[in-house]
């Protein structure tokens, strides 16, 4: 397990929380706190997360791997497996299809998030494990840490952090780190 997170490393048993975004607004990599943006409905336990409800969920969920648009650059430095974003990109997010929560191609014939955006927000996407393994048909899809909007605009359930802090976790990041999201809301 990678170790050189920090002081607010907390012991999980076989998981060290590396990465803490707290429902505040503010995320602790171990080089700072910096700000963050969450889900527009809140941070929810993961229990209650449901698809579509745009709440983060609260939990533990490990750092799986950087998808990235090449033609924007090359993938930050980083020891996780890398995957450049293609134009026909998609996330499922159909709770009654076999793909969900799962990346396709597009077009797909259930409802899927397209990853070739124009807004720039998915030019840098962390695939976090929320319900990934196994899958729970409607309990959350797309669940990642990905660029924020300039003014931190709440996301769709996602954690979102500026292009240079994201970068600088990308740089310090490994194979068994996790995101931890923590602290509940009431709604919007």
């Amino acid at each position: 397990m990678h170790r050189i997170w920090g002081p607010r490393q907390r012991d999980l048993g076989k998981q060290l929380v590396n990465v803490i975004a707290t429902a505040d607004g503010f995320l602790d990599f171990g080089a700072g706190r910096v700000r963050c943006a969450l889900g527009k409905g809140g941070v929810l336990p993961a229990r209650d997360k449901r698809e579509g409800d745009g709440a983060s969920p609260a939990g533990t969920w490990p750092i799986r791997r950087l998808l990235w648009r090449a033609d924007k650059g090359p993938a930050p430095r980083t020891a996780l497996p890398t995957h450049a974003i293609a134009p026909d990109d998609g996330w499922c997010d159909a709770p009654d299809d076999p793909a969900y929560n799962r990346p396709v191609k597009l077009p797909y014939p259930a409802s899927a998030e397209r990853m070739w955006r124009d807004d720039a927000i998915y030019d840098l996407v962390v695939v976090l494990g929320h319900n990934d393994e196994p899958v729970a048909p409607g309990l959350g899809s797309a669940i990642f840490l990905h660029l924020a909007r300039p003014d931190y605009a709440p996301t769709e359930g996602c954690v979102a952090l500026a292009r240079r802090d994201l970068e600088a976790l990308l740089s310090r990041a490994r194979l068994g780190d996790v995101l931890e999201i923590v602290g509940y809301t009431n709604r919007p």
